[in-house]
């Protein structure tokens, strides 16, 4: 509770992204229609019974951004957990054991960086099909060596510390050094690249869904903007097909992008005295003490 005090933009992330959630959850509840029923004509326009109107396929905007934050939010939040996982394995493994081992790993993490990642997208669209699966698989396997190297980089920051290398002295294998020692440094800084790595994967997944490469049986942000291009909804005026969807991806990006900088905020004091505050000058006159 003191982060969130200390913080107001991190309690905003926070209270914007339980918003989404909740209405991800709860959308069989909230939800005013079916989410493939047609309720009127395609691209029907606002009203007092549809207040975003209607797609091009006649079916309700609101129901259908309810339903597609459970597709974004899944595919966010699991492919970020891949990322994490073995980004963090990795991360770790290579600045704690150092040596040919580091190399190795870093070696695999460079060549990691620079596959581009559309025709990736397009090989696995065309070998796998394009499923949820494969969506939330790539995303996560191309998002894990940046998560790595900042991890390697703190690893390594403790494996050099005193009281790390007084405990390998004394007998202290090395397993019971990294749980002991090196993971209480890491895991908070894992979970800062978890929430980072969220808003990443649903941008990712609304590239994707956009260029025709998603789930087609699934209803996401991204494939409702790639519906409404498809449908002509730009020259067509129908601005509440394109809008409402772009928004929440804003929105949702925006809350995981405050709750991270709050929490590297807090994890890093560095990060705040680093930065020069006007309210640590006063102007004065006279003799008085600056």
């Amino acid at each position: 509770m003191s982060l969130l005090r200390r913080h107001p933009g991190g309690t905003l992330g926070v209270a914007m992204l339980a918003a989404i959630v909740i209405g991800a959850v709860l959308a069989p509840l909230l939800a005013p229609y079916g989410n493939r029923e047609k309720v009127g004509a395609v691209y029907q326009p606002p009203s007092t019974a549809h207040p975003l109107g209607l797609d091009d396929a006649g079916i309700d905007m609101v129901t259908l951004l309810l339903w597609g934050a459970q597709t974004s939010l899944l595919v966010g939040f699991a492919a970020a957990l891949i990322a994490v996982v073995v980004g963090g394995a990795i991360g770790l493994a290579a600045g704690y054991a150092g040596g040919r081992t580091d190399a190795v790993l870093m070696r695999l993490t460079d060549y990691m960086l620079v596959i581009p990642d559309i025709p990736l997208l397009l090989i696995v669209a065309a070998l796998w099909g394009r499923s949820m699966t494969s969506v939330v698989l790539i995303i996560g396997l191309l998002s894990w060596p940046r998560l790595a190297r900042v991890v390697r980089a703190e690893a390594l920051s403790v494996r050099e510390r005193a009281y790390v290398k007084r405990a390998l002295t004394i007998g202290a294998g090395s397993m019971r050094v990294i749980a002991t020692h090196v993971l209480p440094h890491v895991v908070p800084l894992l979970l800062t690249l978890a929430i980072f790595a969220v808003g990443n994967a649903i941008l990712v997944e609304t590239a994707i869904a956009f260029l025709g490469l998603g789930d087609p049986g699934a209803i996401s942000w991204g494939r409702l903007i790639q519906n409404a291009f498809a449908g002509q909804a730009v020259s067509r005026g129908a601005w509440w097909a394109i809008v409402p969807p772009g928004l929440a991806v804003g929105f949702l990006i925006l809350a995981c992008t405050l709750i991270g900088r709050a929490l590297e905020d807090h994890l890093n004091p560095r990060l705040r005295s680093g930065h020069l505050s006007v309210r640590t000058f006063r102007v004065v006159t006279g003799g008085e003490r600056r």
